[in-house]
């Protein structure tokens, strides 16, 4: 009889297919097979989660690593830890704000050493600037980046000022030669207000006319677009009209956007450091029609990460997005969805996103019922809140490793 490295049991074990009870086997870092919950298999370590679901590990995209006041390896060690707790197995990290700023093969490379060890998986993006030659982009591809970001406002860096139109078309053409995906932040620079930009000169028209910046620039070039983060829900007709023109739009959006409206925010949140901002109540509630819409071009949601900014989202942003799903009547498998298949299968990443055979063995203990109070004190946009789901064990390659207390119920 095959021996498997281990075993994991569960009776919510979200497949492609379905949630069903089923043995996970893990061999080499991988799944080797997917059986019948009460399978007889054989394993050095056998682990039976009952009713706690299993699901693939998250795949977190533009993950802000730089922590204010702390080296590069450090912060890549923190993000790490947060990541676990949070049940995000492949970080993906952001070009920028860090330093250095991903914009070239030399400065991947002190981003690669530094995160050598990180706890969970690390994928990185490469920044577009308007420096950027077609040689830096075919670089930093063979290099190792999974895919492209740029900004047409504020990017979080010097390094990643915006770009103009001309300089926009020319990155997509470039990078469509490449076949890879561009994500853009979409407010456009010209409709925010005079730096430094406060929440209330972001509004939902800078959004648009910066998606209609992107539209105009993929038609002609002929390139793959991730709005990243996409929040404002009267914008959801300029996803729609790309799509019928044959324009390759998707986006992105994140938790905090779909959990907490701007009504009532305290002064102190740290969720005034959302960028674009909280919107209205009355927005959220489209966002979320938006997300659940058949054919939706919103195929991904991730924590929205940013540190160097006073956003802490990494370790809640899975059961609070769980939280508002369950309310809606909705299942682990959209939840499984939005935060794993679809994240991996958007930057290519064919061994991640799914518990299958030859995937990766990356996976979360989920106590989807579990209640979770989040201390006051916490640094996150849900300092106080309570949630419902809570991560557990965490597998990544095939090894468990520690997720730590996120707050006890």
């Amino acid at each position: 009889m095959t021996e498997f490295d281990s075993v994991v049991r569960s009776k919510r074990v979200v497949t492609p297919e379905a949630v069903v009870a089923a043995s996970v086997a893990l061999r080499d870092g991988r799944v080797e097979a997917v059986a019948d919950y009460d399978a007889c298999l054989s394993a050095r370590r056998v682990t039976d989660l009952g009713d706690v679901a299993l699901l693939p590990g998250a795949v977190d995209i533009g993950t802000g690593v730089h922590v204010p006041g702390r080296g590069l390896a450090e912060s890549y060690r923190l993000v790490g830890g947060a990541a676990l707790r949070g049940g995000v197995t492949c970080v993906v990290a952001a070009p920028a704000p860090a330093r250095p700023a991903i914009t070239c093969a030399e400065e991947l490379r002190v981003h690669q050493r530094a995160a050598a060890g990180t706890a969970v998986s690390v994928r990185f993006l490469g920044g577009v600037t308007r420096g950027s030659s077609p040689l830096d982009l075919a670089d930093l591809q063979a290099a190792g980046v999974v895919a492209f970001h740029c900004s047409l406002s504020d990017g979080g860096a010097p390094d990643m000022a915006e770009l103009s139109d001309a300089r926009l078309r020319k990155s997509m053409a470039e990078l469509a030669a490449l076949d890879t995906v561009l994500l853009v932040h979409a407010e456009d620079s010209g409709a925010l207000g005079t730096p430094p930009v406060s929440p209330e000169q972001r509004p939902p028209r800078a959004e648009r006319r910066g998606m209609e910046r992107v539209i105009a620039a993929a038609r002609v070039v002929g390139a793959r677009t991730h709005v990243c983060p996409f929040t404002a829900a009267d914008c959801a007709a300029l996803l729609a009209a790309a799509e019928s023109i044959g324009v390759a739009m998707t986006a992105h959006t994140c938790p905090h956007y779909l959990c907490l409206p701007s009504e009532g925010l305290d002064p102190g949140s740290p969720a005034h450091a959302c960028r674009p901002p909280l919107r209205s109540e009355a927005n959220r509630q489209a966002l979320w029609n938006t997300l659940l819409a058949e054919g939706s071009a919103i195929s991904t949601v991730g924590s929205g990460h940013l540190p160097a900014h006073g956003l802490y989202t990494l370790e809640w942003s899975l059961p609070a997005l769980w939280t508002a799903a369950y309310r809606r009547g909705l299942g682990l498998a959209d939840l499984s969805r939005w935060t794993a298949r679809a994240p991996a299968e958007l930057l290519g990443l064919g061994g991640k996103g799914r518990i299958a055979v030859g995937f990766d063995a990356d996976l979360v203990a989920f106590d989807h019922g579990r209640r979770v109070v989040v201390p006051p004190t916490d640094p996150s946009p849900y300092a106080g809140r309570e949630l419902t789901g809570r991560v557990g064990r965490v597998w990544v390659s095939g090894r468990e490793a520690a997720a730590g207390s996120v707050g006890e119920p």
